[in-house]
């Protein structure tokens, strides 16, 4: 067992402060109530349910719900259903969509404040080759600089961080206490491709009206620096378009219908060499600047605030961290750090995830390929959206006598953006610092999750992320979400569990 789950950790550092009395709720809102002696009464609650809430995370990763395969969606849907009867929620409704279903929940305690929370039950695909243990089997591992930590596909995209917002849940309850908030949980199963009927369930009436009383949203996340425990609090994310440009004999009415034998190339045209050269249009000679006509005619600049927390941002930032996390050794252009970072926040960008044509397998087949398909996404900033972006795409290619290939929109969202002054972001800071995590206040990340459906109209409201705790490896093999630190500067299951708990507190109180 480490020290984790008994006294070591930026968490723990607050019971100096709780010693205070009187003089610690003065510190922040959040402390009127750890005073009283509700948030001393959780902790011990969370630490007896430590064992069933790792045995929630690995039953929960040991269900894979694959949006992209159509892989056990319903019965995914159905177990998040479970979970959020099993933490309390009184009222959990499956919303049907044109494709597959979300769950919404509420929980009232008859809170003069409510909190929206939005959950992602699948997760990405994996191929069990690539992992050192069995991406579903979500075993135990010790790691090396972190302590033990849950390996499997979901650990920290999404299933430990949300995992750990429902052991706050039952750790509440478990302490005979309420939760200080009413909570409005919306769930989708589409987020890992583009969320394409997010925006259904969200506008559902009864789901609309409840959200309408959120003081915002936020998704649980467990991004801790492990150098030095720090937290970032985004201001926006990136939006996202995901598509595929797809080549064809059959559509371009050149080259071959399927695939022929590559010695008729000395006479046959090429699809495959047809969607390189489209793709060589769409950005810049050294494909860092997207090229597409008029994609950068909506974006907006930096304004003066970003600019200087960007640059606050690289002197609290660990350039050296980024390299090792990424496996890079050189920035675009050899940019210095803080440019990357102004870059990071403000380009949009067009991306190949993938190129898929002919044959793949072991050793060479000789075939002139009848298909070529690339996988795109497109980054997207503020003011543009996803529908303007993929329209521009179009144009583009059809100016340049590329009609036939194929635009194929998988789904995506705009771009967020959030009030640094609102309630949300204001709470996120404060708790975070009262728990002792270094914060950094970032523009906007870099990554994109659907949290325009939530700050655009008809919701309009303040979304972001939160939580304490560390994982790593979303969307590739190895993920794995810590559950009891052997590091001091990054929480594990319980400390994470109970920074959800601090929050709605601060939320509750906060002015």
């Amino acid at each position: 067992m480490s020290n984790e789950r008994t006294a070591s950790g930026p968490i723990h550092n607050r019971r100096a402060l709780l010693a205070g009395g009187t003089a610690a709720a003065l510190f922040a809102p959040g402390l009127t109530f750890a005073a009283s002696g509700d948030l001393a009464a959780i902790r011990k609650a969370a630490e007896t349910g430590y064992d069933a809430s790792v045995k929630r995370i690995q039953a929960w990763i040991a269900l894979p719900s694959i949006a992209a395969e159509n892989r056990d969606m319903d019965k995914g849907c159905d177990y998040m259903m479970a979970l959020a009867r099993d933490a309390g929620f009184q009222h959990v409704e499956k919303v049907p969509t044109d494709g597959h279903p979300g769950v919404f929940a509420t929980l009232d305690v008859g809170a003069k404040r409510t909190i929206g929370i939005y959950f992602m039950y699948d997760v990405k695909q994996y191929d069990p080759a690539e992992w050192s243990s069995p991406p579903l089997e979500a075993r135990i591992v010790d790691k090396p600089d972190f302590g033990k930590v849950i390996v499997g596909r979901g650990a920290v995209n999404q299933k430990g961080p949300e995992a750990s917002f429902l052991a706050g849940l039952h750790a509440i309850r478990a302490a005979g206490r309420k939760p200080p908030v009413n909570i409005v949980l919306v769930c989708e199963g589409e987020e890992e491709i583009g969320s394409p009927n997010f925006r259904q369930i969200v506008t559902k009436p009864n789901v609309l009206a409840a959200l309408k009383k959120c003081e915002g949203v936020v998704i649980p996340a467990g991004w801790q620096s492990p150098s030095n425990g720090g937290v970032s609090v985004n201001l926006g994310a990136k939006g996202i378009a995901e598509l595929e440009l797809v080549a064809s004999g059959a559509k371009w009415g050149r080259g071959p219908k399927t695939d022929i034998h590559s010695s008729e190339k000395a006479r046959v045209d090429s699809p495959a060499w047809r969607l390189i050269q489209a793709l060589q249009t769409l950005v810049t000679p050294d494909g860092n600047t997207p090229a597409i006509d008029g994609y950068f005619e909506k974006v907006r600049p930096l304004t003066a605030r970003e600019k200087e927390l960007l640059a606050l941002a690289a002197k609290q930032l660990n350039e050296a961290d980024a390299k090792k996390a990424l496996g890079v050794d050189h920035w675009i252009d050899d940019l210095p750090w803080d440019k990357t970072l102004e870059r990071l926040a403000s380009q949009p960008t067009v991306n190949i995830e993938g190129l898929v044509s002919g044959y793949t397998g072991p050793g060479g087949k000789t075939v002139l390929p009848g298909r070529a398909v690339a996988k795109i996404d497109l980054r997207l900033v503020p003011n543009q959206t996803m529908e303007d972006s993929v329209a521009k795409l179009r144009d583009h290619l059809d100016k340049r006598g590329f009609k036939d290939v194929e635009v194929n929109v998988s789904g995506g969202y705009d771009p967020t953006e959030t009030d640094e002054n609102s309630r949300l972001i204001k709470a996120e800071i404060a708790t975070y610092k009262r728990l002792g995590a270094a914060v950094t206040v970032y523009p906007r990340l870099a990554g994109s999750w659907p949290g325009a459906v939530f700050t655009s109209a008809p919701v309009s409201l303040p979304a972001g992320q939160f939580g304490l705790g560390h994982g790593s490896g979303a969307h590739a093999p190895n993920e794995y979400y810590v559950i009891e630190s052997s590091n001091p500067k990054v929480e594990g299951l319980v400390g994470a569990t109970m920074s959800y708990v601090d929050f709605l507190y601060e939320i509750a109180a906060i002015k």
